[in-house]
């Protein structure tokens, strides 16, 4: 019990300095995130200790965002490596204290390049924040050990606030997750966009398909009987005539009582989106987030329809219909 009520203990300490953390964000945090979207060259992260260790995590959490990032060890750096800071990076310089003289001893140094530094520290007033353009400051009133001297509470908080700049910057600059998976080929995602759309497609054997001509109620038990909410449309050669959507019908009902005596033409959409068999499954998402739209029907060089390919089918994760 007594271990239990200790790291309870533990957790409220850590909880706390991360609630003390978030009641100081303001216009800084916001310059900040301005100062990381807007970045033309890259982001370096400095910081000794335990201070250091986060920062890694922030400089990963940062590149596999979009946003270029590496940490740099300020006690190396002052033997040479600060060679890889350059005009137009940005520097994120951590110290709980403000007061590490590994960090402060090549703050010069990075003024003198021309990037900017943002400090983040838990003193407000230590000589970091008075060396820097912008300041964070973390808040932890004491660590979580009995002797308030372990890197506990403090680090909780800034992996918290470095968590918090990562994802409004990645959101200002318009990062999508196509972006992530991007950057992450092994990843599920990652392997999905980076398949061929012929792989996750419904192919033309399992793909709803009616001619010009017939009746709109029968396209529409096709397109029931094909659960993506469309129906391809074809000509009398078999080339791709145009598609017809449950939105298509709903307009339809809006403006008509009635769907008696009208055929497929009628309401379908000509010309309708389309993406080349052979193509990436990442240019199918970018090609209907463009137009706002769920489904491509894939086709071959002569215009045949050869699939149709859905965007659930490709970031939901897994394949939703098979080849056949």
């Amino acid at each position: 019990m007594e271990t239990l009520k200790r790291a309870r203990e533990v957790f409220r300490s850590e909880i706390e300095a991360v609630e003390a953390t978030e009641r100081r964000l303001g216009r800084n945090f916001e310059a900040a995130v301005e100062k990381l979207a807007a970045c033309s060259g890259r982001v370096v992260i400095t910081g000794m200790g335990k201070s250091g260790i986060i920062g890694r995590k922030i400089a990963a959490t940062l590149s596999s965002t979009g946003t270029p990032a590496f940490f740099l060890h300020p006690a190396e750096a002052v033997h040479g490596d600060l060679g890889v800071i350059a005009r137009g990076d940005v520097v994120l310089a951590i110290s709980n204290s403000g007061k590490t003289d590994e960090l402060l001893r090549i703050l010069p140094s990075i003024r003198k390049i021309g990037a900017v530094t943002i400090a983040i520290t838990g003193d407000p007033d230590s000589p970091l924040a008075a060396a820097a353009d912008l300041v964070l400051e973390t808040r932890a009133v004491n660590e979580a050990d009995r002797f308030d001297v372990i890197p506990t509470a403090s680090t909780t908080a800034l992996l918290v606030l470095g968590d918090a700049l990562a994802v409004c910057t990645l959101e200002r600059k318009g990062f999508q997750r196509r972006d992530y998976a991007f950057l992450h080929p092994a990843g599920a995602l990652g392997q999905q966009l980076t398949r061929l759309v012929d792989d996750l497609m419904r192919p033309a054997s399992k793909m709803p398909r009616v001619s010009e001509g017939v009746p709109l109620s029968a396209a529409l038990k096709t397109m029931s009987q094909g659960d993506l909410g469309l129906v391809v449309v074809t000509d009398a050669d078999g080339l791709l005539a145009g598609i017809l959507t449950d939105g298509d019908l709903r307009r339809h009902l809006i403006e008509k009582d009635s769907i008696k005596d009208f055929r497929v033409e009628d309401l379908m959409t000509r010309k309708p989106k389309t993406i080349k068999a052979g193509s990436l499954a990442v240019n199918a998402v970018r090609i209907m987030e463009k137009h706002e739209i769920t489904a491509l029907i894939v086709v071959d060089r002569g215009n045949r329809p050869v699939g149709v390919i859905h965007l659930h089918g490709i970031l939901g994760g897994k394949r939703l219909y098979g080849k056949g």
